[in-house]
């Protein structure tokens, strides 16, 4: 047992209990994305911020997701909006490459305001919600989601409103979710990559992450299939408005401790 234990952490800085207790929140993230289309990410991020060092955090937190969503969209593939995929991937893969290119200083806190005052117009405002988005919008919602991603991490929220706006079933609204943000946590993976970091030590917790995530998945979509329409809609309103209220928290944050 021992040896078993020192290969699932070896060359990192968790202990079993950490490496455990993230396995369960990965199910749990999973669980809750799958059953109501968003919000286990952000859970699975701020618990790993517990237990790893910053500078792995993002990388692995994208490859989780990659495995979460991937497996949440191929569980779900029938039920996927495509033809909003071009169109959003095309704009996050140049919103991407803006925001890595871009050479003047955005402070975060002035992105995570305007994202959170945004994502509460498109959750709650009638006349957003009554009109199905085209690809000229998807690819502009992919522009600013690749771009704020550089910036502040998951744009989940970015997303959702417009997939809720298209979608007319909650099984549709989930699988597209997880399809557009699959490419959005690749794309970043492929970037960290890139630069070159190594993945290696953490090939096991990434393993059991996954492993649980696609677990909670399986167990979420048996949730989201017997959840009446208006008990998911509600919820997912709900989830989004936590959500951008967490973002302008973290906006105004800084000057509140000033």
């Amino acid at each position: 047992m021992d040896r078993i234990i020192e290969v699932l952490i070896a060359g990192t800085p968790l202990d079993i209990i950490g490496f455990s207790g993230l396995c369960g929140v990965s199910f749990l993230g999973s669980f809750i994305a799958a059953s109501l289309g968003l919000g286990g990410g952000l859970l699975v991020l701020a618990t790993m911020t517990l237990f790893l060092p910053p500078a792995v955090l993002v990388p692995l937190h994208g490859i989780v997701q990659v495995g979460s969503n991937g497996f949440r969209i191929w569980l779900m593939r029938r039920d996927a909006l495509y033809t909003v995929a071009p169109a959003f991937i095309v704009g996050t893969l140049l919103g991407a490459w803006i925001g890595g290119k871009t050479v003047f200083a955005l402070e975060t806190w002035v992105l995570q305001m305007i994202l959170g005052l945004f994502v509460l117009y498109a959750t709650w405002a009638p006349s957003f919600t009554s009109r199905k988005p085209g690809p000229i919008k998807f690819l502009s919602v992919g522009i600013a989601g690749g771009f704020a991603t550089m910036f502040v991490g998951g744009t989940g929220p970015l997303v959702a409103p417009f997939v809720k706006a298209s979608c007319s079933a909650r099984q549709q609204v989930v699988s597209t979710q997880a399809l557009l943000m699959t490419f959005q946590h690749l794309f970043k993976v492929i970037a960290f990559g890139l630069l070159g970091f190594g993945f290696g030590p953490y090939v096991p917790l990434l393993v059991g992450l996954i492993g649980f995530g696609m677990i909670g998945t399986w167990v979420g979509r048996k949730v989201l299939d017997k959840l009446p329409e208006k008990v998911f809609r509600i919820g997912l309103n709900v989830i989004l408005t936590l959500l951008a209220s967490r973002l302008l928290y973290a906006a105004v944050l800084p000057h509140i401790s000033d």
